[in-house]
């Protein structure tokens, strides 16, 4: 055993061995110094328990490729691109909405290059970031001012903070929502420094109990979305047009959390089934403040929307709180790429892959599951049983909830494996492949995966499938 120690070649010449390796050689020498030693540890423990029982085992090139293996899955980046088998199309946990290809264009001109992210180009003077998307987003919607902070749980904070810190704020027992990672709308009011007036039963509230609420004491009413949840059977909430009429009576703000909001219409084009209010129907309403957030059903980066009358909006850019929210060069190029879309529904629908999933009809689902399951029939044989069958997709993002897209499905049985090893294996493909178990079957919904990722997808399968 004492030989063998003696025989482990040098961190040094293993690292001069690495430095030759192209796929390797960028990463820094004091990563690879930390790995190679790590590797060389683990050498000594297959040495301890009599795995390795022969010095030529050590020489370097009867280690090289154990240990080129093991720094190229070392040196991948915690943060990397998946493959979206699901059906969710805005998967909170995978990335939410994909951008567009013009917004991605966008995001890297403004990593790559100076921008007039503060500079306005008119008078060579300091310029506002915000003015750079805020006519676009009133064009859109109707509004008459607005501003975009980094998500729309810091939308709805700062909104509160400025229009109704200290006072009182009136809201509907049914819609104290709480939504993923403990975002709950009483926590965030106490944050915000204003004071919760819930009002109503948790499933009918009228107007007579915000009526009854309202006193001097009053800062705002508030309409949040249930976005994420339906309350269904003997039910009766408050509309925006009363609230808005109530407010107006009581010269108090109407403050809507539209949750995912969204500019597309699916009623007007053919999803009666889908009654999602529009950013444009509630302005017209004549919302005081509405916001939402931009990496839901807009289809854009992670972003904080807020919309509405100018007298309350400015208050909102002048609060010292707006710095800490802030959006950066990134999100707002690629913002503005995703809202000119917006200018016209049947290029948005077109061009915004959050929506091209969403709307895709039943036709085009079937042939992309044909095209799949026949790419896999070729590569895979007969070792994995193969079949489509209608199955359902889900918005996601907490947009329709409870609101099935029809699809089909790509299942596959492997006789050497089960669905749940088979996900597990899948999940350490490169790049990682995510779907579901149904029926005993491991599951693609061709939804969520775009014809350019069906290669790897194949190659991910049959790296499981044949053991490597």
């Amino acid at each position: 055993m004492s030989a063998l120690f003696r025989k482990i070649p040098s961190v040094d010449l293993l690292l001069s061995r690495v430095e030759d390796d192209e796929d390797l050689a960028f990463m820094p020498r004091t990563m690879l110094r930390d790995l190679i030693n790590d590797f060389l540890d683990a050498c000594r423990e297959e040495i301890r328990a009599g795995k390795i029982a022969g010095e030529e085992e050590l020489e370097v090139e009867a280690l090289w490729p154990g240990l080129r293996d093991y720094l190229r899955d070392r040196v991948k980046p915690r943060f990397r691109r998946v493959i979206n088998a699901t059906g969710v199309v805005i998967h909170t946990n995978l990335g939410r909405s994909v951008l567009p290809e013009e917004a991605c264009r966008a995001a890297y001109s403004a990593c790559a290059h100076y921008s007039n992210l503060e500079f306005d180009l008119d008078t060579g003077l300091r310029g506002s970031r915000y003015a750079l998307v805020e006519e676009l987003l009133c064009r859109i919607s109707g509004a008459e001012a607005g501003l975009v902070v980094n998500n729309n749980a810091a939308a709805v904070l700062i909104i509160l903070n400025t229009l109704a810190k200290d006072r009182e704020v009136v809201v509907s027992r049914g819609q104290l929502v709480e939504i993923g990672g403990s975002f709950r709308i009483p926590e965030v009011m106490v944050k915000s420094g204003a004071f919760l007036k819930e009002v109503g039963a948790t499933n009918r509230t009228h107007l007579k109990d915000y009526q009854d609420a309202i006193s001097s004491a009053t800062g705002a009413l508030l309409k949040v979305h249930t976005s994420n949840y339906r309350i269904i059977g003997f039910h009766k909430e408050v509309s925006l047009k009363e609230l808005v009429r109530l407010g107006l009576e009581h010269d108090l703000p109407v403050i809507e959390d539209m949750g995912s909001g969204n500019f597309f219409d699916f009623q007007a084009h053919g999803f009666s089934f889908m009654p999602e209010p529009t950013v444009q129907q509630v302005i017209k309403d004549g919302v005081s403040v509405v916001s939402f957030s931009g990496d839901k059903l807009l289809g854009g980066p992670q972003a904080g929307i807020i919309l509405g009358k100018k007298k309350f909006i400015d208050p909102i850019k002048k609060n010292p709180m707006n710095r800490a929210m802030r959006i950066d060069k990134m999100t707002l190029a690629a913002l503005e790429a995703t809202l000119r879309f917006h200018l016209d529904p049947q290029k948005a629908r077109q061009k915004i892959p959050t929506l091209r999933m969403i709307t895709m009809d039943r036709k085009e689902l079937k042939n992309k599951a044909d095209r799949l399951k026949n790419r896999l029939r070729r590569k895979l044989g007969n070792r994995v049983d193969i079949t489509v069958f209608p199955g359902q997709s889900r918005v996601g993002g907490g947009a329709f909830p409870e609101q099935d897209l029809p699809t089909y499905l790509v299942g596959l049985g492997c006789r050497d494996i089960s669905c749940e090893d088979m996900r597990a294996f899948l999940l350490r493909a490169d790049p990682p492949l995510v779907g579901r178990v149904e029926n005993d079957l491991f599951c693609l919904d061709p939804r969520t995966i775009d014809g350019s990722e069906y290669q790897m997808v194949v190659e991910s399968l049959w790296s499981v499938v044949s053991g490597r």
